[in-house]
């Protein structure tokens, strides 16, 4: 068994890893906000991280709260055009906000290394510390969501116009979306630049947005448990596949195609609905059972109507 865990290790770092990034990806769409910048916020943290503890010799204790706070930055600054776009031109303007910081990562190369990447980074993070920075991510979120930013994030993500008719500035709770998914995602980046030891601009492309954004969609959006299965079921199900080799990509396809059109909430979230269900039911009282013609209901043996 400690020869199975620790031949997976690496697997259950990547998931953890991933979980982080979902997270900074699952804040947003709950807000109501169609964004993609989390790739942006990691690579971010990352580059960050790695620039203070390799060339400028900061404390990687130091420098990953950094990285934290630069993709927190990033997030308050790319709130403020954002928060007058909706739905698909968000998607689009984050989707360029990507593709500039990987550009920007590749030609910055007496900084950044450019497309060789930076490298020689010393390992200062391992399984531990991933899990304890997941576990206080889960923490916060969690106390975010029970607390009137919570309820205003579900309120704007059903209906905009309701949500401000009840009181709640959708500038402003865009703005703390942000600011929180890049401050997450700045973290994990900066976590995952001391544990790789490399960072490479083509990490945060197109296929990490789109193994972040799966894993919120096959998980769920609504629930901290939603990210969790989401990440596994992104991990694990190639892993699972390796033996049809070259069919494995079709075969994470139609499973994610499948639990898209069955479970459109996400797997996460409708098992939850349906555990919620399931108690509702058991708590409830029987229902009534139906009268034989002819027959009236009994009168209650005690004092009649109208008198005490």
């Amino acid at each position: 068994m400690i020869d199975f865990l620790k031949a997976n290790q690496p697997v259950f770092d990547f998931f953890l890893l991933t979980l982080g990034f979902a997270y900074s990806q699952q804040i947003v769409l709950r807000c109501g906000v169609f964004s993609l910048a989390s790739a942006a916020f990691a690579a971010m943290g990352a580059y960050g991280c790695a620039i203070l503890v390799v060339n400028l010799g900061l404390p990687p204790l130091a420098a990953m709260p950094l990285g934290a706070v630069l993709g927190g930055v990033a997030g308050y600054l790319v709130s403020i055009p954002l928060a007058r776009l909706r739905g698909v031109y968000q998607a689009i303007a984050t989707l360029a906000l990507v593709e500039v910081v990987v550009a920007i990562a590749l030609y910055a190369e007496p900084l950044t290394g450019g497309a060789v990447g930076f490298n020689n980074i010393p390992k200062h993070v391992g399984t531990f510390e991933i899990a304890v920075a997941v576990a206080v991510v889960i923490y916060l979120l969690h106390a975010l969501s029970i607390s009137r930013i919570g309820r205003g994030f579900d309120a704007l993500r059903q209906d905009e116009y309701v949500a401000a008719s009840l009181g709640v500035s959708s500038s402003g709770q865009h703005t703390l979306a942000f600011i929180v998914s890049g401050l997450i995602g700045g973290l994990f980046g900066a976590l995952q630049s001391m544990y790789a030891y490399s960072v490479e601009p083509h990490q945060f492309g197109f296929n990490f947005m789109v193994t972040t954004l799966a894993a919120i969609i096959l998980g769920g959006r609504r629930s901290l448990l939603g990210p969790v299965i989401g990440s596994a079921v992104v991990i694990l199900l190639p892993e699972i596949s390796r033996p049809l080799a070259e069919y494995r990509m079709v075969v994470v396809g139609v499973v994610m195609v499948l639990v898209v059109l069955y479970t459109p909430q996400g797997l996460g979230d409708t098992f939850l609905s349906w555990l919620k269900h399931r108690r509702a039911q058991r708590t409830s009282p029987p229902p009534a059972l139906p009268l034989a013609e002819g027959t009236e209901p009994k009168k209650s043996k005690g004092a009649p109507y109208g008198r005490a």
